[in-house]
């Protein structure tokens, strides 16, 4: 290496030519040019140091701590951070300080139309003192008298509700009704709060509960009687009673006696069934529903009381003649279910399934008339109740023999709604005759319209697309197309074009036979017989009923507005709670499906349970 270096590099030549180049080339070079300078002129340091200190700081690095980055980069970032903050967040934040409007909810189908109109009969049904609400302006305070004479009763037989178009409270259809209700708001109360209907729905049931708990000492653990029915009437005398007299309720003025009975095993079970469903319904209101549950006790712990069985209308003649129980068998595996829901109590479930139970009541013979749902026979609810607890808890030994009967023998009931079996005959407008072409039909049919809705949304719920009905397979779409054709029937898909739903549609029967709605609401009060020249009116009834589902047509699809002619025009609490079930099982105004898990809250756990974890390892 060269001793006056200054450039750097290499200046190392080897041979005997390199030496004499080397000599050449430092004979020309200016002698002062290989003096040794301890430092560069500004010139020589502008021209050597210019361009690297121009390269660092194009290249310049910035230190973030977490890394390095280029400073070019770091500028590029923070103004696309910009750029998007103009373009997406400016316009973000002035969307959500402007006023927020809710978007409103979609229109209610034809069916929520339909079930809010049906919902309204309960109000015009009610007996006692009304609430300011009730909402029917032709209804005032009436019955305030009923049971107050009775010893054994602390506040009488006041509120409930009458049965139909007369004064009379009959207590088994009046139970069944409020079962029927509390098992609609059960699987779908989601629907109820969508249409706005909840706390209405909740508060009819609750009238009819609070009458309920007044037709036996609900306080006590043990009963010995049970009250049936408040008012009576004797076909073909003219004794003043509920048929014979033709008043409204607020003008009643002749006796109304209350029956008793000491052997209840179907009435009791339906009390207890009525409100042990209701104490589900009223689970957010703990004291009440501990009320509920402690009466529903008492009362099927009477309905299951060994050495009087026989039905609460055997040897009551006011009774039998209007509803009159042919067993109670039904009621037992009906209350059984509804009272282990709602308590858990385990015992109550190995009742409902010994093999026994379903043997008395004839679950399983294949006989057509069994698996219709009536204010008589709950023996189908019931079996698809049971169902219910296999489908979504499948609790399998000891259980399993009989909930695997119950499953089948519903599927098989649902098979025989379908047309193609020809189980039941249908009328040529397309109605299934369930009682065979007998009057009142159209209650039965919503009952069924409700059952079959229900057990889709069971499939639905457990990811089943259908069922078997023998060798043939079908899907749950084939039950709701049934359970939709029967409702359209009744709400004016039919022949006569006529909704059977009282204020529902332009066509709908205006000679209700109804005392109250056919009596004007002028001030005047009408004696027993003088009330009779509006029964036997030709006019239009001056009230309107709202939502009360009339009795039906006959087998040939005819109708008959006539209002003496009960037979088509008198409705029922049992056939509007059927209606009201089967229109919120259809609606799909708010959420659809069913609540599957809050039925079985009280259930405890059927399988044991995880033993905890090891305690962590210590030396």
């Amino acid at each position: 290496m060269h001793a006056n270096n200054l450039w750097g590099g290499s200046f190392e030549i080897h041979g005997e030519q390199a030496m004499e180049d080397e000599q050449s080339r430092n004979m020309e070079l200016d002698p002062r040019a290989l003096v040794r300078r301890s430092e560069l002129d500004e010139t020589q340091q502008s021209w050597l140091l210019g361009p690297q200190v121009a390269a660092k700081r194009k290249d310049a690095y910035v230190d973030l701590g977490c890394f390095v980055c280029k400073r070019k980069v770091l500028w590029w970032v923070l103004g696309a951070f910009f750029v998007a903050f103009v373009v997406i967040g400016i316009p973000i934040i002035i969307a959500k300080s402007l006023p927020k409007h809710k978007s409103s909810p979609p229109p209610p189908d034809e069916y929520s139309k339909a079930l809010r109109k049906a919902l309204l009969f309960f109000n015009a049904q009610k007996s006692g003192r009304l609430p300011k609400n009730n909402g029917i302006p032709w209804r005032g305070n009436s019955g305030l008298s009923d049971g107050v004479n009775q010893t054994d009763l602390n506040h009488g037989l006041v509120g409930g509700y009458y049965d139909a178009g007369d004064n009379i409270k009959f207590h088994f259809p009046m139970a069944f009704s409020m079962s029927l209700l509390s098992w609609s708001v059960v699987e779908y109360s989601d629907k109820y709060k969508a249409l706005g209907e909840y706390d209405h729905v909740r508060d009819i049931i609750k009238w009819g509960t609070d009458y309920l708990l007044l037709t036996f000492n609900s306080s006590a653990s043990k009963i010995d009687k049970i009250y049936a029915q408040v008012g009576t009437a004797k076909n073909g005398t003219k004794t003043p009673d509920d048929h014979y007299c033709w008043q409204r309720p607020e003008d009643m003025s002749y006796p109304r006696p209350v029956i008793a009975v000491t052997s209840a095993p179907d009435l009791a079970g339906e009390v207890a069934a009525a409100l042990a469903a209701a104490s589900i319904v009223f689970r957010d209101n703990p004291a009440y529903s501990a009320r509920l549950l402690r009466g529903a006790t008492a009362a099927y712990n009477f309905a299951r009381r060994s050495g009087q069985r026989s039905t609460y209308s055997h040897g009551n003649p006011e009774i039998a003649a209007f509803y009159n129980s042919t067993g109670y068998w039904d009621e037992y595996m009906w209350s059984a279910a509804w009272m282990y829901y709602a308590t858990g109590n385990s015992s109550i479930a190995t009742f409902a399934t010994d093999p026994r139970l379903p043997k008395n009541a004839n679950a399983f013979l294949r006989v057509p008339d069994l698996g219709v749902l009536s204010w008589d026979n709950k023996l189908p609810a019931a079996m698809l109740l049971w169902t219910r607890f296999r489908i979504f808890l499948n609790p399998g030994y000891p259980y399993e023999e009989s909930l695997r009967g119950y499953f089948n023998a519903t599927g098989m009931n649902m098979c025989s709604l379908l047309r193609t079996f020809k189980v039941f005959n249908w009328t040529k407008g397309g109605m299934i005759e369930l009682n065979h072409g007998q009057p009142q039909p159209l209650q039965y049919v919503a009952n069924a319209a409700f059952l079959a809705n229900l057990y889709a949304d069971y499939m639905d719920a457990s990811n089943v697309p259908g069922w078997d009905c023998g060798p043939y397979y079908f899907s749950t779409d084939v039950l709701r197309s049934f359970a939709a054709s029967q409702i359209n029937y009744i709400l004016g898909d039919n022949p006569q074009k006529m909704s059977y739903v009282v204020g529902y549609g332009q066509n709908y029967p205006r000679h209700v036979h109804h005392r109250g709605a056919s009596t004007p609401h002028n001030g005047v009060k009408y004696s027993c017989t003088g009330g009779w020249k509006w029964r036997d009116a030709k006019s239009r009834n001056p009230n309107t009923i709202t939502g009360a589902m009339v009795a039906g047509p006959d087998r040939f699809d005819r109708f008959s507005d006539v209002r003496t002619n009960y037979k088509y025009t008198e409705p029922t609490m049992a056939g509007n709670a059927g209606l009201v079930a089967a229109l919120v099982s259809l609606t799909k105004t708010g959420e659809t499906g069913i609540d599957v898990n809050t039925i079985f809250a009280s259930v405890p756990s059927l399988f044991p349970v995880s033993p905890p974890p090891p305690p962590p390892w210590q030396p």
